[in-house]
């Protein structure tokens, strides 16, 4: 996907392949939420460092326990100490 791509089209990729986005762009949770769609889920990092250890350590410990949730659809928020989970479709 090129890298200049609008949010919507990858949006609209992710859901065409079955993937999971994951950012540090807020505009994607809007997008997503007011599709009305289930799909794609998204992780969106709300850290206070994006050092590649840091956010690999956190995505570890965190992923499996939202792996279900993101399977089914929805927006998953990560602090530095708090997971958010909103399911998709939001209502």
């Amino acid at each position: 996907m090129d890298p200049r791509s609008r949010d919507e089209q990858i949006v609209d990729h992710a859901r065409r392949d079955g993937r999971v986005i994951l950012t540090q762009d807020l505009d994607y949770s809007a997008i997503i939420a007011l599709s009305g769609a289930s799909e794609p889920s998204l992780i969106s990092l709300r850290l206070s460092s994006a050092r590649v250890e840091y956010v690999s350590a956190v995505l570890t410990r965190v992923l499996p326990q939202v792996e279900k949730d993101v399977e089914s659809g929805a927006i998953i928020t990560v602090s530095d100490d708090r997971i958010r989970l909103r399911k998709l479709p939001v209502g």
